[in-house]
């Protein structure tokens, strides 16, 4: 849960809400095979469940109110990972500081796989 104080009160926004708005905007960019699951819970999850739900390969923290995101990606072969990075990274700020206000400090991609 991510809180956010202002002078009507306290909005609290949901960690898988964060986790959803960012994989889809991740997933939008061209060249990105899809989303790689990260921490145990998810990898277990996805083990579990068999689902390609768009948070896996996400992570949201709240620093110093502050967003910090990890995402974790795999890349279509033959690409320009570069170019891909910096999309995502475009494309996640941007995204997220339209439909929640909070200021995005550091989207971190990290590629750990590349489909054919």
């Amino acid at each position: 849960m991510i809180k956010y104080e202002n002078h009507l009160g306290t909005i609290e926004i949901s960690a898988d809400y964060f986790a959803n708005l960012v994989g889809h905007a991740a997933s939008e960019c061209f060249g990105v095979a899809g989303m790689v699951e990260s921490p145990a819970s998810q990898g277990l999850r996805y083990l579990l469940h068999r689902d390609d739900k768009e948070d896996r390969g996400v992570k949201v923290k709240n620093v110093d109110g502050s967003l910090v995101i990890d995402l974790h990606i795999a890349v279509t072969y033959g690409v320009n990972i570069v170019a891909i990075v910096k999309s995502i990274i475009s494309n996640v700020t941007y995204t997220v500081e339209a439909a929640t206000g909070y200021k995005v400090a550091q989207v971190n991609v990290f590629v750990d796989n590349m489909h054919q």
